[in-house]
């Protein structure tokens, strides 16, 4: 297995108003995308290819939306990057950059 090309742990995962972990863990690896949970359960995954990727113009500057497979998930990342040696999930915006340039449709 190829070394992951974007992760993020400690990331809030929402569908709706229901929330699915409070610490789970977001991966582009091998052309896919996975959302899952603190304890490494796949919450669901799609290629690269076919997610959306988006900031919501009404949430916070940590939040970014992925649509999977027709359904829509709120992830809740950090609101800057950790500095480096330290802990924590990177900015919703890195996120979006990173599935943009892992389908392929630029930065």
């Amino acid at each position: 297995m190829a070394e992951p090309e974007f992760t993020a742990t400690g990331v809030r995962i929402d569908k709706r108003l229901r929330s699915l972990t409070r610490a789970g863990q977001v991966r582009i690896s091998d052309g896919r995308l996975a959302l899952l949970t603190s304890y490494g359960t796949e919450i669901d995954s799609a290629p690269v290819q076919a997610v959306r990727a988006s900031k919501p113009w009404f949430a916070a500057e940590d939040r970014a939306l992925a649509d999977l497979n027709g359904k829509r998930y709120l992830l809740t990342l950090g609101d800057h990057d950790p500095a480096p040696g330290e802990v924590g999930p990177p900015a919703a915006r890195r996120f979006i950059e990173a599935v943009r340039k892992a389908a392929g449709r630029g930065t």
